[in-house]
């Protein structure tokens, strides 16, 4: 794992394709949330590309299909032919995508090409939970539908996987970081392990990196208040327990001394990242067994997303590392 390092000072390095890729998501997203709280759903459907699952494997032999858990809950299954044929215990990775609780599906192309990703590098099933979504459904929703989509794929998927799973982990990115979270800490003896990539974490009191880089990609206070409003118990501030997780991990410290081995992903350019740190210090602090920081001092929020830059391969890497040292 890299060492920490200050972010610089001005603009994060991103090549000129991807500074505009990340620009017009940032206004797309902006754009769709209205002032009386609800979201623009025809225009996010104009630029959200919808990809259907691949039941021929792909060019990493990765295949894919869609299953209903319940009415309201499908989980999108990538398939590694590799982690189905070489007499390996099957290991499952249980995927939440990000999008401030609002945004994007297990659908979204960029969600379905960086599960394939994982799919291939780890290998492992990856399970992609298409939650439900804020602001049509709060708190506590899409931890009810993690928890679900968990039981499920222990359970063995409803006969879609060869065999049950010898070991599941629960893996997710910003907002479906804050998911993953929650879903490991409602089921913590049934997960292997936690990868939380950049999640999505929050507190009435501004910190100073969020007072730093708020013009920093999806960095915006402005958004980001939009965001918990729609998504929090209405009524509630943002010290609500789903969003201050380090704090009411410090108020409830005993139940988290047999939370699983968990993985952190931070980023330099991220306005989050002090909330982040603040979650690993918490963890430590009530005794989590094991606590790894992955530091990646030029990257911005949802770098993962853009599988050209070094960073986001080399974080492919390291979670690939993480989940094998517990196969």
């Amino acid at each position: 794992m890299a060492a920490a390092a200050a972010a610089p000072a001005e603009k994060p390095p991103l090549p000129w394709r991807e500074r505009l890729l990340v620009r017009a998501v940032s206004v797309l997203h902006s754009m769709s949330l209205r002032r009386d709280g609800t979201v623009n759903r025809f225009l996010l459907s104009l630029f959200d590309q919808i990809v259907p699952p691949t039941t021929a494997p792909d060019a990493a032999g990765v295949s894919s299909s869609d299953h209903a858990v319940s009415e309201h809950l499908r989980v999108r299954l990538f398939v590694p032919t590799v982690a189905t044929s070489d007499g390996r215990e099957l290991q499952v990775v249980l995927y939440f995508h990000g999008g401030g609780f609002v945004f994007h599906s297990a659908a979204s192309a960029q969600f379905d090409a960086l599960c394939r990703r994982y799919a291939s590098a780890i290998p492992a099933v990856v399970a992609s939970v298409d939650y439900r979504l804020a602001p049509e459904s709060r708190f506590p929703a899409p931890y009810d539908d993690g928890t679900a989509a968990l039981r499920w794929v222990l359970a063995g998927a409803g006969g879609a996987l060869p065999s049950p799973p010898a070991t599941v982990f629960v893996m997710g990115d910003s907002a479906g970081g804050n998911v993953a979270h929650h879903v490991a800490a409602r089921l913590p003896s049934r997960v292997a392990g936690l990868i939380a990539l950049q999640p999505f974490f929050a507190g009435e009191t501004p910190t100073a990196s969020e007072q730093r880089l708020g013009d920093a990609p999806f960095g915006s206070p402005e958004r980001i208040t939009w965001l918990w409003r729609a998504f929090l118990p209405p009524g509630a501030t943002r010290d609500h327990e789903a969003a201050n997780v380090p704090a009411a991990i410090r108020r409830d410290a005993e139940p988290y001394r047999a939370f699983p081995p968990t993985m952190l992903c931070i980023g330099g350019w991220d306005a989050h990242q002090d909330r982040q740190r603040a979650y690993a210090d918490a963890l430590r602090f009530a005794g989590a067994e094991e606590v790894l920081v992955a530091e990646f001092p030029d990257a911005i929020h949802g770098f993962y997303i853009l599988d050209s830059l070094a960073d986001s391969k080399r974080l492919i890497a390291e979670v690939a590392e993480f989940v094998n040292r517990r196969r």
